[in-house]
């Protein structure tokens, strides 16, 4: 899965393959190139996608209302889409693809 972040209109849109119960929550470049978001949380009850939702939020400097899952509600391949992001979020994600 290559990173296919996209910025358009205030709207930063990528995937995000989504590892839980790791020893801490962070967000990587996968070996493939795409993004790979490991959270603390079990995949139980929403407590995964909960914390994916305020985790992207502090880590882009967004509201946690602005970050919604899009698709893979219930996959570890998700969807996300920051609405409202600015510039900042959209380079912190390059940052991140690029390895940096």
């Amino acid at each position: 899965m290559m990173s296919d972040a996209t910025y358009e209109g205030g709207e930063l849109t990528f995937s995000v393959r989504v590892v839980p119960r790791a020893s801490k929550s962070e967000l990587l470049r996968g070996e493939d190139g795409g993004f790979r978001l490991r959270i603390t949380s079990p995949p139980v009850d929403g407590a995964a996608n909960d914390e994916i939702l305020r985790f992207l939020s502090k880590f882009l400097g967004v509201a946690k209302s602005s970050v919604t899952i899009v698709s893979g509600d219930k996959s570890r391949v998700k969807r996300i889409r920051i609405s409202d992001a600015d510039g900042k979020a959209h380079e912190m994600l390059k940052a991140v693809s690029s390895g940096k």
